[in-house]
């Protein structure tokens, strides 16, 4: 009787203001049947940091965040229209 957990980003949603959202799944199987899993949500901002994520949300995040967007979506969270 094995216990294994694994850990997987399953699903990245790009928002139309370059917000990616992430979620992250906790997956516990015995002798390989999954018996439990548990998801984890993170938003991550345009020029938010992405140095200490995986290399698929990094290469993401580099596509997505560009210059342009970074300062839309800070000038629209700072109330700059």
């Amino acid at each position: 009787m094995a216990l294994r957990e694994t850990t997987t980003i399953d699903q990245i949603t790009v928002l139309d203001d370059g917000q990616m959202l992430l979620r992250t799944a906790n997956i516990i199987s015995r002798d390989g049947v999954e018996i439990a899993k548990v998801y984890h949500r993170e938003v991550i901002r345009p020029g938010q940091d992405v140095s200490g994520h995986s290399g698929r949300v990094r290469d993401i995040a580099a596509v997505v965040h560009s210059e342009e967007v970074i300062k839309t979506f800070l000038d629209t969270a700072n109330g700059v229209i």
